[in-house]
């Protein structure tokens, strides 16, 4: 089994939206991931903004959060210039917040894998120049 593997709001928003193209994909890997995942806030905002018209989406976010299964270590108080840094670098991409500290974490806990669906993490390095681990769907 995999241990604390890093979580992009893809990944979330499929497990939780069974309509989702890769929901059966999702929920296979986590059956192969120890929790917790570790996540950041803005990947949960917008997992639950996409998932607010899906009944009881938000609700199961949150219920991850209170179970331990996702767990959120970044502080955004304390990497915020390292995360501005990353969002300036990639700003041609460019490079939202969530993916900004997504990065920052794979900085922070470089023995992590990615969950995620976002191709832009093939682009990004972490430490300015080693590449992000990712899991992801081999069609992406």
């Amino acid at each position: 089994m995999k241990q604390s593997v890093l979580l992009n709001t893809g990944p979330l928003v499929a497990l939780v939206n069974r309509r989702e193209q890769f929901h059966k994909w999702v929920t296979n890997q986590f059956g192969q991931i120890e929790p917790p995942l570790l996540t950041c806030e803005a990947v949960v905002t917008e997992a639950c903004f996409l998932l607010q018209n899906v009944y009881g989406g938000e609700a199961v976010v949150i219920s991850f959060l209170q179970k331990g299964i996702i767990h959120l270590p970044l502080s955004l108080s304390e990497e915020a210039g390292a995360v501005y840094e990353l969002m300036l670098r990639y700003q041609s991409v460019p490079m939202s917040l969530a993916d900004a500290c997504l990065v920052r974490m794979a900085e922070l806990y470089p023995t992590r894998e990615l969950l995620t669906f976002d191709s832009d993490f093939r682009i990004y390095r972490k430490n300015r120049n080693q590449l992000i681990s990712v899991i992801m769907p081999e069609e992406l």
